[in-house]
């Protein structure tokens, strides 16, 4: 997704859908790749950061002098930043689409979105680079990083990208010497781009990107949101319940007795820490595992047979007390 051709494949792709009443029954193969994909549930994070997203790219709209309004979401991996940084996207690309169709004979008007990946080691050429592969701009080895940065802000102005997406963040380092001058063509880009800049990465407010003179910068222009296990409650709301109900709902299995998996919530949460990835991998492991040993079904059984990724499995081994010591 990080060229315009792959992002366009994914945006305009349509989302899986749950099984309907009265569909007709999916193959074994069909519901193997359904569960491996699987749907994307609507959670508190992807609804806060659509809502900031929508009125930053407002506030933004029409200024000129200086670096619109940005916003950078946080949190611990496996917690939804890009899953929920993914989707807003595509909701922009596919309103701006329907506001602006492309004319007759050509494939499309503009390019309301861009999405990048912080290459590991970053430097401020290989970023620059980064922007230009996305919109296929010729670079080549003879070019400065000032000449591709140039081509970068004339072709995506041309272009009319409205919405940069940026993951992995955290990757830059500006108390280096290449990761300084990576987070100052960030800033120079943000100046001269006529977009909202958008920023996912692993706690960021704990990485040196806000610290210093370049980090106070940024801070003064970025919207910090949180995007943090899911509490098992929150005043009168069960919202990790909520999202094991939804992501039941959407399982195609042809034995599996709904209400099984909230029933669970609390084993959940402590198997997963409140993690949505750790949850949604679990879910869809233990479907796929049901399919193809003719079950049908997820039990808490089934759950405790899978592997989860170490970062979940860590978090839900019980700590052993340190004994007490004596004088």
């Amino acid at each position: 997704m990080t060229t315009w051709q792959g992002w366009q494949h994914f945006a305009t792709t349509p989302p899986l859908a749950p099984p309907q009443p009265g569909d007709a029954p999916r193959s074994t193969e069909e519901r193997l790749a359904y569960h491996s994909a699987f749907v994307t549930v609507r959670t508190p994070a992807i609804n806060t950061l659509a809502t900031q997203v929508r009125t930053l790219m407002l506030l933004g709209r029409h200024q000129q002098n200086t670096a619109r309004p940005s916003l950078i979401v946080t949190g611990p991996a496996a917690a939804g930043k890009t899953t929920a940084l993914l989707e807003v996207g595509r909701t922009c690309h596919l309103a701006h689409t329907r506001k602006h169709p492309a004319p007759p004979g050509r494939t499309h008007q503009q390019v309301p979105v861009a999405y990048l990946l912080v290459p590991p080691g970053a430097t401020a050429k290989t970023l620059a680079i980064e922007f230009a592969r996305y919109l296929g701009i010729p670079v080549t080895t003879r070019m400065t990083q000032a000449q591709i940065t140039s081509a970068v802000c004339h072709t995506y102005t041309q272009a009319g990208v409205r919405l940069v997406l940026i993951d992995e963040i955290h990757r830059l380092n500006p108390r280096t010497t290449t990761g300084a001058e990576a987070a100052d063509l960030l800033k120079d880009l943000t100046e001269r781009i006529k977009a909202t800049f958008v920023y996912t990465g692993i706690d960021v407010a704990a990485t040196p990107l806000f610290s210093g003179i370049r980090g106070a910068q940024l801070a003064g222009r970025a919207s910090l949101i949180t995007c943090g296990p899911l509490p098992a409650r929150h005043g009168s709301t069960r919202p990790f319940t909520d999202l094991i109900t939804d992501m039941e709902n959407a399982l195609d299995l042809a034995q599996h007795t709904p209400g099984t998996l909230p029933r669970h919530a609390s084993y959940l949460h402590q198997r997963t820490a409140g993690r949505i990835g750790s949850l949604a991998r679990l879910i869809r492991q233990a479907a796929i595992t049901a399919i193809c040993d003719g079950t049908e079904r997820i039990t808490k059984k089934s759950l405790e047979a899978v592997q989860l990724d170490h970062l979940a499995e860590e978090a839900s081994r019980p700590r052993t007390r340190q004994p007490a010591r004596t004088a």
